[in-house]
């Protein structure tokens, strides 16, 4: 992909493209990497989780300054967000996914558009595999990864449980899972699309030969090859020719 980012322009209304000029070839790439809170999705699962406990804005507040970047360690942002979920019944999960959560425009155009072109598909989250699970069989997204939420006597503990790659899903997790996607395939970072909103998707963006910000902080549209500032996903098909 093109390393000059000192092109930028609006090239159309709400959609800002940085170094290169449109449009690219979608069949050019190999892979397809999406967050998913706030990305694919219209909520921050966490915080709604929290809002069972009464906790809503206390758990926000993390969420958001984690999210701009201004909380730099992203693991110990998420251990005191989930330590507020303690308690709360299982089933407040279900009625997230059931009365809150619904996929972001364009969506579920974007993956379809992506997976008719031969792209891999890959959801990596700093959420909960609840939540992950569902959306991974929903679109028909090949891989995930995210965290898992620890559940006894129906209630949530507070914690998360560690699992065989390691305990937390973070910024590098996400670098790191989207690199060995890559090389499972045969493929180079720089064949990867890697779509997120915020401070904690930089990493894998920074990994990809094209990087997209979805109605992101501010420090991750600056970044970003691509910006889509208002409108759905699939408006990244404005700039890569199926």
């Amino acid at each position: 992909m093109p390393s000059d980012m000192t092109h930028t322009h609006e090239y159309a209304p709400g959609l800002v493209v940085q170094g290169f000029i449109p449009p690219l070839t979608l069949k050019a790439f190999g892979l397809i990497a999406f967050d998913m809170d706030s990305t694919l999705i219209n909520i921050e699962c966490v915080d709604e989780i929290a809002a069972a406990a009464g906790r809503k804005d206390e758990v926000a507040a993390i969420t958001e300054a984690a999210m701009r970047g201004e909380i730099t360690d992203y693991k110990e942002s998420l251990r005191r967000r989930v330590a507020l979920l303690k308690g709360v019944p299982e089933a407040a999960m279900q009625q997230v996914y059931d009365q809150r959560l619904q996929l972001n425009p364009g969506a579920a155009e974007l993956v379809a558009a992506c997976k008719k072109a031969g792209l891999k598909t890959l959801l990596v989250s700093g959420g909960f595999t609840f939540f992950t699970d569902r959306i991974r069989d929903r679109l028909g997204i090949e891989e995930t990864r995210s965290n898992v939420l620890e559940v006894q006597g129906g209630k949530l503990t507070g914690r998360m449980v560690d699992q065989d790659w390691g305990d937390i899903c973070d910024g590098e997790e996400k670098r790191r899972m989207l690199r060995t996607t890559c090389a499972r395939h045969g493929l180079s970072p720089k064949q990867a699309i890697a779509v997120g909103d915020g401070a904690n998707d930089l990493p894998m963006m920074g990994e990809a030969g094209l990087s997209v910000a979805y109605h992101a902080k501010p420090k991750v549209r600056e970044q970003a090859m691509v910006a889509i500032n208002s409108g759905g996903l699939d408006r990244l098909l404005q700039v890569l020719t199926i």
